[in-house]
């Protein structure tokens, strides 16, 4: 009687401990600090409020469009635009960063399907004749081999994800695929917002080069006009003088815009991904005047959301928290299945030859189903370790976010202003560039009458020239505001994760 119900003892004493065991694996995950907190986004009521003004407004839509660079309507840049955005060297290592993102993706998602493989094993073994088989029977074991083969066609593992580690393992690599696809966008608004700046000093340079010209053509004639006065004994040396000087920093202004034009053209080259004489020949053509392009009549704060700098810290966020998620994971135990099917045979011979016949036969033919439970009762801190790191990871990608947020905020308000400060400093400019040609025109009347002599007229001219040098740098310098504006806003990068509310709560992947 005692020895039948011995082993149903010892099974439900089997179960008990399992049971056990189970409880205690799962017993105590560390709470952890309070985690990192989002910022509210802050308030830009005032910065954007100059957007209601009563002026002509862009189409309504997603604004900045993706290209917005064919908003300045200049072939040239957009050519230089085309160039750089398939030879440039930086946003070939960031596709090249996305390729192995996503390539984890697939690594990581590969954990929530199940293994097949085959395995095929042939071993055969010489006996040693003064090891321990022939020690046990030296007869039979003697120069004997052992002659083992195996051919499992189907091998067969699958972990039971039910703490759900490795989906959350695979959110994480989306996560961080998103965050890379993000900042390959960040890279490509970087290159265009430089290439569009670089373009729109070159081509005020070129213009003001332009306008040396004709400022050094009327300074030789003025001088000219009184080396000829000074031969007639009509006046002194000392206009000769005043115009030497005048004339020769002309040429000094003239020499500096020829350099700074040369630098602006090395720089379009390099960010293009070309040598420099690929753009020695630039800035032929022409953009559009900054009067022309308007800022949409609604600009709303959530066009923030669109910035890839602030997306990739977003999705990076995501994805530290379900690394959270994958190390408390690892506080519970793991469960998995492994099964395999074939044949199999091993014999003692002296030779091989049949093996096979034995191998094929129907008596070899094996399989097996093996659950598996692992528990992990003691690891030596390893694992709040790895939660705490994690969880300090997630902080960290928290504030990084919450940094990003003010430096996009302050990033957005300050060329809003400029493009507005640039706007008034612009119209003013052309009211004064207006009275300076109305006073061309009275000069000319008066030199026609016979009231003023050339050299009036020439000196008047020359001072609407000076203001047209000023005026290209002005143009330049709202041109430069709107590159600035448009990149702040995302440069026409449409984000894939739904922006952080202005709320206390985490969003819905908090961890803790």
């Amino acid at each position: 009687m005692t020895n039948q119900i011995t082993p149903k003892r010892s099974r439900l004493f089997g179960v008990y401990v399992v049971f056990m065991l189970l409880a205690s694996s799962c017993a105590w995950i560390p709470p952890g600090d309070k985690p990192a907190q989002f910022l509210h986004s802050p308030s830009m009521d005032h910065a954007l409020s100059h957007t209601g003004r009563d002026e002509p407004h862009a189409p309504a839509g997603h604004w900045p469009p993706e290209r917005w660079w064919r908003e300045f309507g200049s072939s040239e840049l957009n050519g230089l635009m085309d160039v750089a955005l398939k030879d440039n060297v930086g946003l070939k290592v960031a596709a090249a960063r996305l390729r192995q993102a996503q390539a984890m993706v697939r690594v990581e998602g590969a954990r929530l399907l199940p293994f097949l493989d085959a395995e095929v094993e042939f071993e055969n073994t010489r006996i040693s004749e003064n090891g321990v088989f022939a020690a046990l029977n030296r007869q039979e074991a003697a120069g004997a081999n052992i002659v083992f083969g195996r051919i499992n066609p189907f091998n067969f593992r699958y972990e039971f994800d039910f703490w759900g580690k490795n989906r959350a393992a695979l959110e994480a690599a989306l996560g961080e695929a998103e965050a890379e696809n993000a900042e390959q966008a960040e890279i490509l608004l970087q290159l265009t917002g430089a290439i569009a700046r670089s373009y729109m000093h070159g081509m005020a340079l070129s213009q003001q080069l332009d306008l040396t010209h004709d400022m050094a053509k009327l300074r030789r004639d003025l001088l000219s006009m009184d080396e000829t006065r000074l031969q007639l004994g009509l006046d002194s040396a000392d206009p000769v003088k005043q115009a030497t000087i005048e004339l020769e920093q002309i040429n000094k202004r003239e020499a500096g815009i020829r350099d700074q034009l040369d630098i602006q053209r090395n720089l379009l080259a390099r960010l293009i991904g070309k040598g420099p004489d690929a753009t020695q020949n630039l800035f032929a053509g022409t953009v559009l005047s900054p009067e022309r392009i308007r800022l949409p009549a609604q600009l709303p704060l959530e066009l923030l959301s669109q910035r890839p700098d602030l997306a990739s810290a977003l999705h990076r966020t995501e994805a530290a928290a379900q690394r959270v998620k994958v190390a408390k994971a690892g506080f519970l135990p793991t469960i998995d299945l492994t099964a395999f099917t074939g044949v199999n045979a091993l014999r003692m011979t002296k030779g091989a030859s049949s093996l096979a016949n034995l191998l094929f036969s129907g008596s070899s033919f094996s399989y097996g189903i093996a659950p598996g439970l692992r528990l992990p009762l003691f690891e030596g801190g390893r694992l709040r370790g790895e939660l705490s790191a994690q969880r300090a990871e997630y902080d960290s990608a928290v504030e990084l976010y919450n940094e990003t947020l003010l430096r996009a905020v302050q990033e957005v308000a300050d060329s809003l202003s400029r493009w507005w400060e640039t706007q008034a400093i612009l119209e003013a400019h052309g009211r004064l560039l207006s009275a300076q040609h109305e006073n061309l025109n009275l000069a000319q009347v008066r030199f026609r009458s016979g009231l003023d002599d050339r050299r009036a007229l020439l000196a008047r001219r020359h001072t609407v020239l000076d203001q047209e040098y000023v005026l290209k740098n002005l143009q330049s310098d709202q041109l430069v505001a709107m590159v600035d504006l448009m990149e702040a806003l995302g440069g026409g990068y449409v984000n894939t994760l739904q922006p952080v509310q202005q709320s206390p709560e985490q969003p819905g992947w908090w961890p803790w």
